[in-house]
């Protein structure tokens, strides 16, 4: 695996997101939290704004995870190898999804 020194683009890549993901958090909490109107078809129109918001919630938990412990791979030096063969995961994969800890085919066989 390369230095620490080699992911500074993915470092700052990885807590970019991570960042933007804890304020959409924010935003999303403190929408579930405010207070809903009074009239029926407006509270359960509500009521389904409030699921979709939450799944997004939900998905926006799991990339954080994800993003944490990619972070911790990095200053642990297992960043680039997959978690189930051991084998590098290529540098394209690593671009397009940074917190990714399985390898192209490891993770085609999980799916």
């Amino acid at each position: 695996a390369l230095s620490m020194g080699g992911y500074d683009s993915v470092i700052k890549k990885l807590n970019s997101r991570r960042e933007g993901l804890e304020e959409r958090l924010d935003k999303v909490e403190s929408s579930l939290r405010k207070t809903h109107a009074k009239d029926w078809s407006e509270q359960a129109q509500e009521r389904e704004n409030d699921e979709v918001v939450e799944q997004l919630e939900q998905s926006a938990r799991i990339e954080l995870t994800q993003i944490h412990e990619a972070l911790s791979r990095i200053e642990n030096d297992d960043y680039g190898l997959c978690e189930v063969c051991d084998g590098a995961i290529r540098a394209a994969r690593l671009e397009a999804l940074p917190y990714t800890n399985r390898c192209f085919s490891c993770a085609s066989e999980l799916e």
